[in-house]
C-alpha cells in the first residue's frame, strides 16, 4: 500500500494493539496531543506494525517491554528484522494495573477458566497460584480481547484479566482490581514510523534527554571477549547502557542478536562515536531510533 488511507476529519492513523480496551490504547491516548490522531485498532503486535509497514497507518505503537516480564519478543523481532524499514520515534511508559473481571460479582472458588494476554499470567502470579489454583489459564490476544471474550459468552465461572476500561466497554463486573504482583507494574511503549517518515510523532510531553536503541551482531560473537570488546565502545566513552539483552537470530544455534538503549542522542559526538568504533567489531549495527525519552510515567486512564 503506497499511499496513506483517508483519515476522518484529517487526523493521522496510528495503529495500536487492540480492540478497544487494551493498554496499549491507554498508551497512545494518554500521549498524543489531544485530538490528533485516529487510532485504529489490530488484531495482534504483528498486524499493528505490518499495518505500518503497508502503510496503512502513519504511526504505530506497541509495548517493547514490562518491568516484570521483560521484553516483548515480538516487537522486537520484527524491528531486527528485514526489511529495515522501521524506527523508534518516542516512548511512553504507562503504570499498568490489571483487574479480574466477569459477567457478574462471584467468588474466587467458583471461577474456572482466566482468560488473558500471555504476557499477562507473569504479572499476577500472586492471585493464579495462591488464590485461582484451580482455574485454567487461557490465552486471547489481548487482555481487552479476553474481557470481550468472556463477556460474550456469558458463561458463569469465566472471567478475564484485563482493564477496568475493558470492563466498562464491554460490559463486565470486576471482580477485583490491582491483581497485579506488585504496585510499581510498568510498560514500555514505543512509537514506531517507518524510515522515511520525517514529521514528529504526536507526542503531547518530550523528556529533556534522548535515547538511542541499537541492535547488532557479528560472527565475532564466537570469540572470547567480542561482547566486552563492544560494549567497550561505550564505556571508555562514559556513554551509560540503561538496558542490554539478546535474542536468537532464528538462524544457527547460538546466534544472537544483542539490542542496546544508550543514554543520548546519536547526533552527540561521543555517542556517534562509539556506534561507529562498534561497527567496526560487527557483521551489522542497526539504529532502531534516537528519539526523546520518556519524561515521566504517564497518569493510568482507567
Amino acid at each position: 500500500m503506497s499511499t496513506l488511507p483517508e483519515a476522518r476529519d484529517g487526523l493521522q492513523r496510528v495503529g495500536y494493539l487492540g480492540p478497544q480496551g487494551t493498554f496499549s490504547e491507554e498508551a497512545l491516548l494518554a500521549s498524543v496531543q489531544g485530538e490528533t490522531v485516529e487510532p485504529v485498532a489490530m488484531a495482534s503486535i504483528y498486524d499493528t506494525i505490518r499495518a505500518l509497514r503497508q502503510g496503512f497507518v502513519r504511526w504505530a505503537i506497541v509495548p517493547i517491554e514490562n518491568s516484570l516480564e521483560g521484553s516483548i519478543s515480538v516487537t522486537l523481532d520484527e524491528l531486527a528484522g528485514e526489511p529495515a524499514d522501521l524506527k523508534i520515534v518516542g516512548e511512553v511508559v504507562l503504570r499498568v494495573r490489571h483487574a479480574l473481571i466477569a459477567t457478574e460479582m462471584l467468588p474466587l472458588a467458583e471461577i474456572e477458566t482466566v482468560m488473558t494476554h500471555p504476557q499477562v499470567p507473569g504479572q499476577c502470579t500472586q492471585l493464579l497460584r495462591e488464590e485461582l489454583a484451580g482455574a485454567r489459564v487461557l490465552a486471547a490476544t489481548s487482555t481487552a480481547e479476553a474481557v470481550r471474550c468472556v463477556l460474550a459468552k456469558g458463561r458463569r465461572g469465566a472471567s478475564a484479566i484485563g482493564t477496568p476500561l475493558a470492563a466498562r466497554i464491554y460490559g463486565g463486573t470486576v471482580i477485583r482490581s490491582g491483581v497485579e504482583d506488585r504496585e510499581d507494574n510498568e510498560t514500555r511503549f514505543v512509537w514506531l514510523a517507518r524510515t522515511e517518515e520525517q514529521s514528529p510523532a504526536p507526542l503531547h510531553e518530550r523528556g529533556a534527554g534522548w535515547k538511542t536503541s541499537l541492535v547488532f551482531w557479528g560472527l565475532g560473537a564466537e570469540r572470547p571477549g567480542w561482547l566486552v570488546q563492544c560494549l567497550d565502545e561505550f564505556a571508555r566513552r562514559a556513554i551509560n547502557l540503561t538496558k542490554i539483552e539478546s535474542r536468537p537470530r532464528r538462524e544457527r544455534l547460538g546466534s544472537y542478536n544483542f539490542f542496546a538503549d544508550l543514554s543520548g542522542a546519536l547526533h552527540e559526538a561521543e555517542l556517534a562515536a562509539a556506534v561507529e568504533g562498534l561497527r567496526g567489531h560487527c557483521e551489522e549495527v542497526r539504529v532502531l531510533g534516537s528519539y526523546p525519552a520518556a519524561a515521566r510515567e504517564l497518569p493510568h486512564s482507567a
